[in-house]
């Protein structure tokens, strides 16, 4: 595997696996007993967001490595 092509696989693993992991933990502004009139009610209280993109990123070095080691197995 070259290295753009390793960039280019992590960079579409991270964006896959980040949008698997955005909707964990969310609660929605109607499901809270105090929101913000005016406001779209299915928007997130607190997305929490700097969590969901250190999470991404772990889950997919692992995935990434995996995939790099079966594929050094299999020339």
């Amino acid at each position: 595997m070259t290295l753009s092509m390793g960039i280019a696989i992590f960079f579409t693993m991270w964006w896959v696996t980040l949008f698997a992991v955005l909707p964990f933990g969310v609660r929605s502004q109607h499901e809270e007993p105090d929101y913000a009139q005016g406001t779209d009610p299915g928007a997130p209280t607190a997305p929490m967001m700097f969590k969901k993109v250190l999470w991404t990123t772990g889950v997919t070095c692992v995935l990434f490595a995996a995939l790099w080691w079966y594929m050094s197995l299999n020339p």
